[in-house]
């Protein structure tokens, strides 16, 4: 386990496709060890906003600082619907590719790093499943193999974007376990959430973004009725053949 937190800033940051703006002038942070909730209506901007957060989407405007950690110690799990589990990859090497920063992209995996896999499989409860190919996976089972792989990264800083989305229950609370755990440890946690009771249960602090901030703080003061009104009055006047952005946004 890290011994160390970190924390995130993010600064006049607006990330854009096609210069129309996806998250616009968005400033706040992430403090170190703090369990924060996105939230926001469908296209608000919420999975962008994480995008840009470990480097997959570059700035149009603004910026986004580590401190505590460097930017490539960002543990991400993105939705299950980016990734294509028809690649012939069985469960344990899926989890070692959670080592491949220390490893490099050819490198061995070590017997210590299989040791450590078996660990993080045997937490998520699925130890005898290491041959199995991913593709035979329930969606369930391949959320915890995710989750297992974020483990073996031991990163400060962790990135999850609708981890219990499409799930069953006891796969979620299992999970969520797992994420207070991490919490636990002082590892800061970002999730973009969508079950709004799930985040006042289980999430001290939430943002709530509808492409522009709505609010970030405290879960019962964020979670108002007239800030999630606002959100979504804003999400359905959104105008996607607004005016262009003037800062053009570039892919990293």
């Amino acid at each position: 386990m890290r011994a160390h937190a970190a924390s995130i800033r993010i600064d006049n940051l607006t990330v854009a496709y096609d210069r129309h703006p996806a998250v616009h002038h968005l400033c706040g942070a992430f403090e170190a060890g703090s369990m924060t909730a996105i939230v926001g209506p469908n296209g608000a901007g919420k999975s962008s906003l994480l995008k840009a957060m470990v480097g997959l989407l570059r700035p149009a405007e603004g910026r986004v600082d580590v401190t505590g950690a460097l930017m490539h110690d960002i543990a991400y799990l993105p939705q299950q619907a980016e990734l294509d589990r028809q690649f012939p990859i069985c469960v344990a090497d899926t989890v070692a590719m959670g080592f491949w920063r220390r490893s490099g992209a050819f490198g061995a995996i070590t017997p210590a790093m299989r040791a450590a896999s078996l660990e993080a499989l045997d937490a998520v409860g699925l130890r005898g499943f290491e041959s199995r190919l991913i593709g035979t996976l329930s969606v369930g089972q391949f959320q915890r193999v995710l989750f297992a792989r974020v483990m073996v990264q031991d990163a400060p800083v962790i990135l999850l974007d609708e981890p219990f989305n499409a799930i069953d229950t006891r796969t979620t609370d299992d999970l969520l376990a797992l994420v207070h755990r991490w919490s636990g440890e002082r590892r800061t946690i970002v999730a973009v959430l969508h079950d709004l009771d799930q985040v006042r249960r289980h999430f001290p602090e939430t943002l709530l973004i509808s492409r522009e901030l709505i609010g970030w703080g405290a879960t019962g003061d964020t979670l108002t009725t007239d800030n999630l009104q606002r959100a979504r009055r804003m999400s359905e006047a959104w105008d996607e053949h607004a005016p262009l952005c003037d800062v053009a946004q570039v892919q990293a």
